[in-house]
């Protein structure tokens, strides 16, 4: 009878969440949406409660009389599609676009999944509340979780529209979305009428979660049980619930990948220096800031590649960069590292960056050689940050930065969801203040003196830099917080639309774009390719890789000039001279770079392992006469053409193979015409595009990027753009040719010339 009885106490508490009429509820399972499983009551317990509309979000409107289990077959056949596209990217019915491989790892159906459903397009952005707070969450749980699988879905009935392309491609790049997202023009609208998060393990079983105001927490919890339950062990050891960022490998937006070929890569945040006649331009999505003074000038550069980690400007790795703010005291610029969750302060004067939030051990000093290495490969992580539970308040994607009178910082998310005041001497959070009213009693006054500056920039040019949050009306363009300050007579505004910065002048009202120059300063863009290139053991590694030129020469051994001519397009034209900063050269095999003054070093010397093994077998003492070298120009020097650029360098090879490798950043722009037609511009988009794509590097193909360019309102003939130069030259040495004697070996001295022409 006791049994009985406890199970119609527990069948009490699903029926009574049934009702009839339209609610907006809170679910108590949804905060356990996981019972015990080896109760077979619970089980069916479990499977009944994921029937009900009510998941923790807004419920719909049905009758009891009705079969509940109806909304429960959309969405299994919503998932049921979703995994039959994992083995083509592209269908009738369906187009993956972003970041996807038709790898081994993404093709499979195990696994715990997240499905982030109609986010992504501008007419089902009314619907869905707040779409950036929904990506913050989804961002934040697949940072958490690094095996999470997510996912993004949208209906559209016009999937390959370059209209529908170009949408998702502004949301990419503004909410920086990395994971694959799924364009179908199938109907699944009992599921994809709102905005919502869909939670699910093995295709099986499906949580649905409506709205942007779900708590984060809930979602959170509902995957740590569905880890605990999963039957792969190694899964469920991998994804540790806790808040330390896990160490993995940058993943980056690939929709319009292209587009970071551009000076700027989505220019976001700015603040000046006007005594020191300096602006801290955060460049978001190129992961630096860049320092230049008002004529356009570079002087310095915050940060090399994406990553977190602290030291040198030229080694320092930051991971999306926001608002910032000058401390002339200190002489320090304090930023907000987005995708870190962090605060970093840059010391101007010794060229340094710290972490001044999370607090890090890495500030302790420590003479341990073996935790230097640890920390030099990435093995340890020494944040300080205690595991804790996932939630709306914790310090997620911070965005906004004001400082207060009295020496705190005023931090905000992107959706103003959150405010947190920071003391900025220590680092430590003071409060995190949570809700519109609130933030407004807190700060009110000084966000609308910040964005004041909007009221006085003419025209419709604030309308083209984003949506205005409907939810902040009594902060009117709020998204343009960080990105306007005061110089001197100017407002400089950060032009995320058109990858620019401009000045408007208070007086006239007229709007100029800033003329940038000393691009060596910027060095080689970390994506072309890094310090240590990986030495490839297989023959088609570079599959896939765009390379410039590649020639094969038949050489004998000794010192060997190489001289690059790259030969410009008509249409184009070199915005400076190509500096060295800008130049990267690598040897390899039984080949030496020779560089500088060792370039005028004898030709006898004798370099590589080769040549080493030639001197030890040699039991018999010679001498090699030398060569006088003829007088020459220093070959690690970039020399300008009327027509194009010319790259020195010099090797010495050994007998064996070598290979020659050359990577430089040349920064273009199209030559002016007097043309200024629409169409004109349209072929203008579609020549930047070809040159920013080359052919095979992009799936989704360049439509979308003459989109974008002509979306942008600005004169194409002003964009600035890089273009990689990637150039491969190998060498196959013969053997040392033998003297009269036949012990003495003879060295040579060769040069190569190549000719390499641009698209």
């Amino acid at each position: 009878m006791a049994i009985r009885f406890r199970r119609l106490r527990d069948s009490s508490r699903v029926l009574s969440q049934i009702h009839s009429g339209n609610y907006s509820i809170q679910s108590r399972q949804c905060t356990s949406p996981i019972a015990s499983y080896s109760n077979p009551l619970a089980r069916v317990l479990s499977t009944i409660n994921r029937s009900l509309p009510d998941r923790g979000c807004c419920a719909q409107r049905f009758s009891t009389i009705t079969e509940i289990p109806h909304e429960s077959l959309c969405e299994d056949a919503l998932l049921s599609f979703i995994g039959s596209t994992f083995n083509d990217l592209q269908g009738p019915d369906h187009c993956w676009l972003n970041n996807i491989e038709l790898s081994k790892d993404f093709s499979s159906r195990n696994g715990v999944f997240l499905v982030l459903v109609g986010t992504f397009l501008e007419d089902s952005l009314i619907s869905s509340g707040n779409p950036g707070f929904m990506f913050e969450k989804v961002k934040s749980l697949q940072q958490r979780y690094p095996l999470l699988r997510v996912i993004g879905f949208q209906s559209s009935s016009s999937k390959f529209s370059d209209v529908v392309h170009t949408c998702i491609a502004q949301i990419a790049m503004k909410e920086y979305i990395t994971f694959p997202i799924l364009l179908s023009n199938k109907d699944f609208s009992k599921v994809t009428d709102r905005a919502c998060f869909i939670l699910f393990k093995d295709f099986k079983s499906p949580f649905v979660y409506y709205g942007s105001d779900v708590d984060l927490g809930i979602i959170d919890k509902a995957i740590k049980e569905l880890v605990q339950h999963s039957e792969n062990h190694g899964m469920a050891s991998n994804m540790k619930s806790t808040w330390v960022k896990p160490i993995e490998i940058i993943k980056e937006p690939q929709v319009c990948s292209s587009l970071r070929n551009l000076l700027f890569y989505y220019p976001g945040c700015i603040c000046v220096d006007e005594s020191g006649n300096r602006l801290f331009l955060s460049d978001t999505n190129h992961h630096r800031i860049i320092i230049f003074d008002g004529n356009g000038k570079i002087l310095d550069c915050i940060g090399s590649s994406p990553g977190f980690e602290d030291g040198e400007f030229e080694s320092a790795k930051l991971m999306r960069p926001a608002a910032s703010f000058y401390h002339a005291t200190a002489n320090c610029l304090y930023f907000v590292d987005s995708e870190n969750h962090a605060v970093r302060r840059a010391d101007l004067e010794q060229r340094v960056l710290e972490t001044l939030y999370p607090t890090s051990s890495g500030n302790k000093k420590t003479n341990s050689f073996w935790s230097w290495i640890k920390n030099m490969l990435g093995i340890e992580r020494d944040v300080d940050v205690k595991p804790s539970d996932l939630d709306s308040e914790s310090f997620l994607f911070p965005w906004h930065l004001i400082k207060s009178s009295d020496d705190d910082l005023f931090i905000f998310n992107r959706s103003f969801q959150t405010l947190w005041i920071m003391d900025m001497a220590s680092g430590a959070i003071k409060e995190a203040v949570k809700g519109f009213p609130r933030i407004s009693e807190v700060c009110g006054e000084l966000i609308l003196e910040k964005t004041s500056l909007s009221k006085q920039i003419q025209g419709n040019w604030l309308k083209q830099q984003g949506d205005n949050n409907e939810l902040l009306d009594w902060i009117p363009y709020a998204d343009l917080l960080p990105s306007l300050a005061t110089f001197r007579d100017h407002i400089v505004i950060c032009d995320t639309a058109g990858q620019r910065v401009l000045k408007f002048r208070k007086e006239s009202g007229s709007i100029s774009s800033f003329h940038f120059s000393n691009f060596g300063i910027l060095g080689l863009p970390y994506w072309i390719s890094s310090p240590l290139e990986r030495v490839y053991s297989v023959g088609d590694a570079l599959l896939g890789v765009h390379v410039d030129h590649t020639e094969c020469f038949s050489l004998l051994p000794g010192r060997i000039g190489i001289q690059l001519n790259v030969d410009m397009p008509k249409d184009v034209e070199l915005v400076e001279p190509l500096q060295e900063g800008c130049v990267w050269r690598q040897a390899r095999g039984a080949a030496t770079e020779i560089s500088g003054a060792e370039s005028r070093v004898a030709s006898s010397e004798k370099v590589g392992v080769s040549q080493q093994w030639y001197d030890e077998l040699d039991s018999l003492a010679f001498t090699t006469p030398e060569v006088e070298l003829s007088t020459e120009e220093n070959t690690s020097d970039v020399n300008d053409q009327d027509e194009g650029v010319c790259i020195d360098c010099a090797v010495q090879i050994s007998p064996g193979t070598s290979e020659v490798i050359v990577f430089a950043s040349l920064y273009l722009r199209l030559k002016k015409s007097s043309d200024s037609s629409d169409d004109s511009k349209e072929k203008k988009a579609a020549r930047i595009a070809e040159i920013l794509n080359p052919k095979g590097t992009e799936r989704m193909g360049r439509d979308p990027i003459i989109q974008l360019l002509m979306k942008s309102n600005r004169n194409l003939e002003e964009i600035i753009f890089m273009k990689p130069l990637h150039v491969r030259l190998k060498f196959d040495c013969r053997d040392h040719p033998k003297a009269d004697n036949s012990k003495d070996i003879i060295l040579t001295d060769s040069s190569v010339e190549v000719n390499v022409s641009l698209v």
